[in-house]
């Protein structure tokens, strides 16, 4: 049977431009668009680029009890930030593993949970399901969003003259209402790719005006392939690949979200106790390989000469002009400097273990 594919309001847009359009998450949307994922990525790291990421899920949680519900189903801790604020979180299972990893606005009024496209359903029916008698109201908003991700060293410089807010005040990982090319919205200042730059949310209807409006000032239309190499640089968790139901935060690199000592017993909170207490058997590391070669999702990587799990997440990466990865390796072999293989279609490749991030010269502000 031929499956039906969603669009995000901006579908007609991305065929007018040319884009090669794939099914993802259970939409169809642009991996890149004329000039090729290579000039859209050097666009990013050199300029401005805009991406269309309105397939992303949004939950609200509002009610008296909304901050300990979500202490109670994301490892990181919502006390810890104040309104205006964002958090990078996750949503567990009982075993420790992930379901979905997130970001967390809190405003004065309610908290916003922005979840990844392909994982919304599963996502919005555990968080349902943990409501029970806590005094909330849960409404999945995402339909009745859009959202634009604009990336880039001069991404203030083409947004500014569009803002009616200021964007030197919103800081790293915090956010603000207001309005971009006299559109309501509200803006934070996180990103994926390493560069500086801003997430518009607005109404799903002004997405196709702000769109125009950005891309008018200069922005460069920007495809999913270009998303994950830039991503990729920066040693970001991918789910499906870095990071799934499978893989603990402890395992992944990504303690530093997962605050068991905040007083709150979290979904999976006994199970990485009990995982920290021993020790992780297996730790994601980044590693560049030491021969020519492409080290790309799903091959077998060699360890102590027995296969110790997969490439994650791989290719060439466009700024270093070298091939990249992340995989699993016992710790033995996690060390940086430590040597192992990947099998490149036959072909036993030597690799070493780097630190990540790959790419250290972003413009990202963290201030």
């Amino acid at each position: 049977m031929t499956e039906t594919l969603r669009h995000t309001p901006l579908y007609d847009h991305h065929v007018a431009l040319g884009a090669k359009m794939v099914s993802f998450a259970g939409y169809e949307m642009p991996v890149q668009y004329a000039d090729g994922i290579l000039e859209e990525h050097r666009a990013v790291r050199e300029d401005c680029g805009i991406f269309d990421v309105s397939h992303m899920g949004e939950f609200e949680v509002t009610g008296p009890d909304r901050n300990a519900f979500v202490n109670r189903i994301a490892c990181n801790d919502v006390g810890a930030i104040g309104p205006g604020d964002v958090q990078y979180s996750a949503i567990l299972n009982e075993d420790g593993t992930f379901i979905d990893d997130c970001t967390v606005y809190r405003y004065d009024d309610k908290i916003m949970l922005v979840v990844n496209a392909a994982n919304r359903a599963k996502a919005w029916e555990h968080v349902v399901a943990q409501k029970k008698g806590t005094n909330i109201r849960l409404k999945d908003i995402s339909d009745d969003v859009g959202l634009l991700a604009v990336q880039g060293p001069r991404a203030e410089a083409i947004l500014k003259p569009l803002a009616g807010m200021s964007l030197e005040a919103i800081g790293y990982y915090r956010h603000t209402s207001g309005q971009i090319a006299e559109r309501g919205c509200f803006i934070s200042r996180t990103g994926y790719t390493g560069e500086d730059g801003f997430e518009i949310y607005c109404r799903a209807h002004d997405t196709v005006a702000l769109w125009e409006a950005i891309t008018g000032a200069g922005a460069k239309p920007i495809g999913l392939g270009a998303r994950d190499s830039l991503r990729l640089e920066m040693g970001y968790a991918l789910y499906g690949n870095d990071i799934d139901h499978t893989i603990s935060p402890l395992e992944a690199g990504l303690g530093w979200i997962v605050k068991l000592d905040k007083g709150t017993r979290f979904i999976g909170s006994a199970a990485l106790q009990a995982e920290k207490d021993r020790g992780v058997t297996r730790k994601l590391v980044g590693f560049k390989l030491l021969e020519r070669g492409i080290p790309r999702h799903g091959y077998p990587v060699i360890a102590g000469g027995r296969q110790a799990d997969i490439v994650r997440s791989g290719g060439q990466s466009p700024s270093l002009g070298i091939p990249i990865g992340t995989t699993l390796l016992p710790p033995a072999y996690a060390g940086i400097g430590s040597r192992f293989e990947v099998d490149c279609r036959g072909k036993l490749i030597p690799a070493e273990v780097v630190k990540r991030p790959f790419w250290t010269r972003g413009s990202v502000k963290k201030r």
